[in-house]
């Protein structure tokens, strides 16, 4: 019987070049993916960091209308709980009249439901008097930059956005992991990578442990 030979210098090259075509290939695919989100997240991070130095001007929006008879008998017994959802034909009336989303849990009362509808860069409600019908509402905007910078926290943003989230940080996770495996195939070549590499962790660990109390 013939001793099973071990795979040749040939074979050693070919898979080592196939895995580096394969790390290559999912190196720029999760970059391409995550490369807006990095951009904006990068960004939201300084203004986050800054956010006491960069002003807002909040501006606030309030209105008033009058919900239909009709309508305001629709409104039925307070749920057992003392909180829950605005009836559909209710809600689909709100959103026409207001510019938020009455899909959300309203606080019930004897006298009136209020409906907090908070949002990317602002906030609004809605309270409906359950005696007269009256509605108002108000809406606050406090601008770009903190509308920018809740989504970089995910506040007020909604499933979709929580799933897109979710997405961006696993194909980050990939760029990351993929180009720690490139960093290593190629160190042998780049005597500077792992001094790189170890200042990447040594110094915002560094700066925790001695600066942060």
């Amino acid at each position: 019987m013939h001793a099973p030979t071990s795979p040749g210098p040939a074979t050693k090259k070919s898979r080592r070049a196939f895995w580096l075509k394969q790390l290559h290939m999912w190196h720029w695919m999760s970059s391409a993916i995550s490369l807006i989100g990095l951009l904006l997240f990068a960004i939201t991070g300084f203004t986050l960091n800054h956010a006491a130095d960069i002003e807002a001007s909040p501006v606030v929006a309030e209105t008033v209308a009058h919900m239909p008879p009709a309508l305001l008998a629709r409104l039925g017994s307070d749920p057992a709980s003392g909180k829950g959802a605005l009836p559909r034909p209710v809600a689909a009336w709100v959103e026409d009249h207001f510019p938020i989303k009455a899909s959300g849990e309203a606080e019930w009362s004897a006298d009136e439901i209020y409906l907090p509808a908070p949002r990317p860069g602002g906030d609004a409600w809605v309270a409906i008097d359950r005696a007269t019908g009256a509605v108002t509402s108000e809406v606050t905007d406090r601008g770009w930059i903190s509308y920018l910078n809740d989504l970089h926290k995910g506040r007020n943003s909604g499933t979709a956005w929580s799933w897109f989230i979710d997405i961006f940080a696993f194909a980050c996770l990939v760029f990351a992991l993929t180009g720690l495996v490139l960093l290593q195939l190629h160190a042998a070549k780049r005597r500077s990578t792992w001094p790189l590499v170890g200042a990447g962790l040594i110094l915002p660990a560094a700066i925790a442990i001695i600066f942060i109390h």
